[in-house]
């Protein structure tokens, strides 16, 4: 009876019936079993009491999901309303297709504009095209920290609301991938969906029986494996139980439910990787705040007129500052250090310019308020720093309280400032698990490792930056982040910051290591030659312009002669098929700035991510001889930061293609 009142208790009463069963037929109770099944059969019923339970259990499940994402925790572990804390987002849809046309020529239409992320805009996503055919793949994409995975769980939200889909889908489900792909053991959909139950006895079957009224939310789907293995192949059963890679590649290959509604979050870089897996999808990109939504996000963040004024004020003076604002995490850590800098009453002018200083800066202001001494800082970090980096090398983003124990991390200061801890159910007992506030977080973590290395120090990270960097040879896959954080660190400044807040020395060969990489990248993949016609674009974009992620390591630096001395081995920098937005322009505008003497820059089947101009287009050569332009037609294009870059006297480009 006990055992009874246990299984009830843990599963629910249905869910209870079915592993009991399932336990007497592997004891070889076979007969008990049987009599079992049959007497549940007789109770339940003809098959249309299951279908009117699921229509009973949709409200029971929308309550459920409105009390369980009602709060979002901040990464400080502060809970805080959804409602309060979501600010809008600019979304574009269609301009961030896997394969992309130029813009740019005469008879281009414009694109689409970017809409702000209301329930009008959010419904927009699953709307039918000009052939009447509703997408059931909708690939939400943009950087780190852009507000990807707020965004899917406002969606979630209001679809339990009651404001989204309406009519269309009767139950939706957010799952992020991180966390199935680490799960121990196997587990089929059908369990994945019943773990997101108020219950075990949600009439899974009975859903799953009409799988074009479900949405799945993956979110960070950029997580998954390449395919081509064993591992990756797509799972087509939800009874099956089988690994998180399956049962995730199956549904974004529609092996799986093939009629199900998909919202697919990832990285910019990634979709090119996932093109492979996923069945004609619909392509938005999350472009962040506008201007509008950066100061309301301020005030919201505040909640002190005269403080955010200020705050906002000294960031919009700041023109690189106020740019890296679109991101809305690096909104939160700036506001943070903000209001850390108004408590403490200190000069607002601390705060730096590149997502990296803002980042080291943040990490700084938080270990400073635990007034803890250098020698621990330096101690606990450096163990940080080498979980950080074990599990970006090996992706792997949750660990376990054994990882913690093996690097006495366990209960330690810098656990709680920076891990957060979650509890999962398992089948003996909660397993604990920890992750860092943010995957972004773990990327720079594990960039400071190779700062922090201390030869023969105890539980010093191994590896030197050049083994990282020749493991990122495409500066593409999930070291990409990483690769920028480290060029962000290595500035004279920045490694300065660094001695300076830890209180340790900063290895010269680490700087080397990273000048001497760029060097032997040599001059980048062109353009055959004769590739005058730009009308055409080959279809086949499966990666990023890996230039454009070098330029982007570089920028990131804010060192001009570090930047001049890696692009002298580069006699030619060259971009081809890749629509550049106005960050892209940005970087570009400022290697541009530091080129060496008798630099050439060749632009092949070069768009523009948002065209501003309503009239006929010119051909980007034409618009961006600035000699040619009156000042006054170059204020408001997204090309002048790169036509003033061109013709600074620091600028040693000889030509231009």
């Amino acid at each position: 009876m006990d055992l009874a009142e246990q299984l009830t208790h843990f599963y629910g009463p249905e869910p209870a019936l079915d592993v009991a069963r399932k336990t007497l037929k592997r004891a070889d109770v076979r007969d008990v079993a049987a009599r079992l099944k049959a007497q549940r059969q007789q109770r339940l019923g003809p098959s249309s009491s299951a279908l009117l339970s699921v229509a009973e259990y949709k409200k029971k499940y929308r309550e459920h999901v409105l009390r369980q994402h009602a709060k979002v925790k901040e990464r400080n572990a502060r809970s805080v309303k959804i409602n309060k804390r979501f600010t809008k987002l600019l979304i574009a849809p269609e301009t961030a297709a896997l394969e992309e046309a130029p813009l740019g020529l005469a008879e281009e239409p414009e694109p689409e504009r970017a809409r702000r992320s209301d329930t009008h805009t959010f419904n927009r996503l699953f709307q039918r095209d000009q052939e009447g055919q509703r997408p059931l793949t909708v690939v939400l994409q943009g950087p780190a920290g852009i507000g990807k995975t707020m965004a899917a769980k406002k969606i979630l939200y209001d679809w339990a609301a009651g404001k989204l889909y309406q009519g269309q889908v009767d139950f939706a489900f957010f799952m992020p991938c991180h966390e199935l792909l680490e799960l121990s053991g196997t587990r089929s959909l059908a369990d994945l969906i019943l773990d997101q139950c108020p219950d075990r006895g949600a009439p899974v079957r009975q859903m799953l029986a009409q799988p074009q009224r479900l949405l799945f939310i993956l979110d960070g789907a950029d997580e998954l494996p390449a395919t081509g293995t064993a591992e990756a192949a797509p799972c087509t059963d939800p009874f099956e139980a089988t690994s998180g890679t399956r049962v995730l590649g199956g549904l974004l290959s529609k092996a799986l439910l093939p009629s199900a509604r998909l919202l697919v979050t990832t990285r910019t870089a990634a979709p090119g990787r996932l093109q492979g897996r996923l069945c004609s999808p619909q392509c938005a990109e999350v472009r962040g705040f506008s201007d509008k939504d950066k100061k309301k996000y301020f005030y919201k963040f505040f909640q002190d007129e005269w403080r955010a004024e200020r705050a906002y004020r000294f960031v919009k003076e700041n023109e690189t500052l106020y740019g890296l604002c679109f991101v809305p995490f690096v909104c939160w850590i700036v506001c943070t250090v903000l209001r850390q800098q108004l408590d403490l009453g200190q000069d607002l002018s601390r705060t730096s310019k590149t997502t990296t200083s803002v980042y080291l800066l943040f990490i700084a202001s938080v270990l400073s308020s635990t007034g803890a001494d250098g020698s621990w800082v330096q101690r606990e970090l450096r163990k940080l720093c080498l979980l950080a980096r074990e599990g970006v090398l090996r992706r792997k983003a949750q660990f376990t309280e054994k990882d913690l124990e093996k690097l006495e991390l366990r209960g330690s200061k810098v656990q709680t400032l920076f891990l957060c801890k979650k509890e999962m159910p398992g089948v003996l007992q909660t397993e604990v698990i920890f992750r860092f506030i943010d995957q972004s977080f773990q990327e720079f973590f594990a960039a400071l490792s190779y700062m922090l290395q201390e030869e023969g120090a105890p539980g010093a990270p191994t590896g030197s930056v050049g083994s990282l960097l020749r493991t990122d040879t495409e500066l593409s896959g999930h070291l990409a982040l990483t690769t920028r954080f480290l060029f962000g660190l290595l500035s004279t400044e920045r490694i300065r910051d660094i001695e300076h807040h830890f209180g340790c020395v900063v290895p010269e060969r680490v700087k080397e290591d990273a000048l001497r990489w760029v060097q032997g990248q040599g001059c980048p993949r062109t353009a055959s030659e004769g590739t005058e016609d730009t009308e055409e674009l080959e279809e086949d974009i499966e990666e990023p312009n890996i230039p454009l992620e070098l330029l982007y390591c570089l920028y990131e630096t804010q060192e001009d002669a570090f930047v001049r001395q890696a692009l002298s081995s580069l006699p030619e920098l060259a971009l081809e098929r890749v629509r550049l937005s106005r960050m892209d322009l940005e970087v570009l505008s400022y290697c541009v700035r530091c080129c060496p003497a008798g630099q050439a820059l060749r632009l092949v089947n070069i768009g523009l991510a948002a065209a501003q101009e309503k009239k006929k287009k010119k051909s980007l050569v034409k618009r961006l001889q600035g000699s040619r332009a009156s000042t006054k037609q170059l204020l408001g294009s997204p090309l002048r930061p790169l036509c003033e870059a061109m013709t600074d006297q620091q600028c040693g480009l000889s030509s231009l293609t």
